[in-house]
């Protein structure tokens, strides 16, 4: 059967929005949800631990660059604070990349994720879960305690004086402190507390088995 006119235009494009991946498979595109892959190289260009202005950003581009530069120059400690893993910033290649290469640098090396929900990132599949399942002895996922206060910021604290804060998960604007011991200090407290009274996560240990 043929398509004419206006509607064969119409047809098309929604046509291209369907990934068809052989054999047997397919995935929507959804261009509004899905980021492209960014640069591996692609690191905003601060030094933490020298650069003392706090670096704002408003895009998920941005946000990422300033997430690969922190990794990048990690080299003690990464605690990381979310209410969903944040797939649009975590789920990237890159980013498994740069932290299997933090945590292979040394092995007193820690990464620790404190989640709010994993049911998302167990579901749909995380770069960072699969990581925790190959480099379990010093990378860490656990749950917020449903009983313990609920912490509105997602942030990322990097060795003793980087943070990375979004103070509205569900918005991609945030800030980068790459030289304020005193604020990461803080948020190590606020971390630390907040594990202490964490949770194993049934849905991660079937993940993780």
């Amino acid at each position: 059967m043929s398509i004419d006119g206006p509607d064969r235009s119409k047809t098309e494009a929604e046509l291209a929005l369907i990934e068809f991946n052989s054999p047997g498979r397919f995935t929507i595109a959804n261009p509004s949800a899905t980021l492209a892959e960014p640069a591996q190289q692609d690191q905003a260009p601060f030094s933490l631990g020298l650069t003392a202005e706090l670096q704002s950003f408003g895009s998920a581009n941005e946000a990422h660059r300033h997430l690969m530069a922190l990794i990048g120059q990690a080299r003690r400690s990464l605690r990381l604070y979310s209410p969903d893993f944040e797939p649009w910033l975590y789920n990237h290649s890159s980013v498994r990349q740069a932290c299997t290469r933090f945590l292979l640098d040394n092995p007193r090396n820690r990464l620790r994720a404190l989640l709010g929900d994993s049911s998302r990132a167990v579901k749909q599949g995380h770069q960072l879960l699969s990581l925790s399942r190959r480099l379990s002895s010093n990378m860490h996922i656990r749950k917020v305690h449903h009983d313990y206060p609920a912490q509105t910021d997602a942030f990322l604290v990097v060795d003793d004086c980087g943070v990375l804060i979004r103070p509205k998960p569900d918005e991609f604007k945030g800030y980068v402190l790459y030289n304020d011991p005193g604020r990461a200090r803080q948020l190590q407290r606020q971390f630390d507390m907040a594990w202490e009274h964490s949770l194993s996560d049934p849905d991660l240990r079937s993940f993780l088995l």
